[in-house]
């Protein structure tokens, strides 16, 4: 099953999400087929402001875990997220990457 994760930055933690991004970028590597899709949520200025990170998982307690083990989430980089269970309407991957 898919789930997202969709994730609101604090504020004023832009630099934190800087600093934390190489170790983050490795553990989303780590999670192989587990990772769906992850990427940023982007303001008018094209800095981040959040997350989305799609998830396969067994179950939301699974999802969740798989949330609560982003490096993001300890380093504060977040002010929230919420994991919620996903579905695909439409499948268009060639979307601009």
């Amino acid at each position: 099953m898919l789930y997202a994760m969709i994730a609101k930055d604090a504020p004023g933690a832009l630099q934190t999400r800087l600093d934390t991004r190489p170790v983050h970028l490795e553990h989303l590597k780590s999670l192989g087929k587990k990772l769906v899709f992850a990427g940023a949520l982007l303001n008018a200025e094209e800095q981040p402001e959040g997350s989305i990170v799609i998830f396969e998982a067994a179950d939301l307690a699974e999802a969740e875990a798989l949330a609560a083990a982003d490096p993001f989430v300890p380093a504060g980089v977040f002010s929230s997220y919420e994991v919620k269970r996903w579905r695909i309407a439409i499948n268009n991957t060639s979307a601009e990457l």
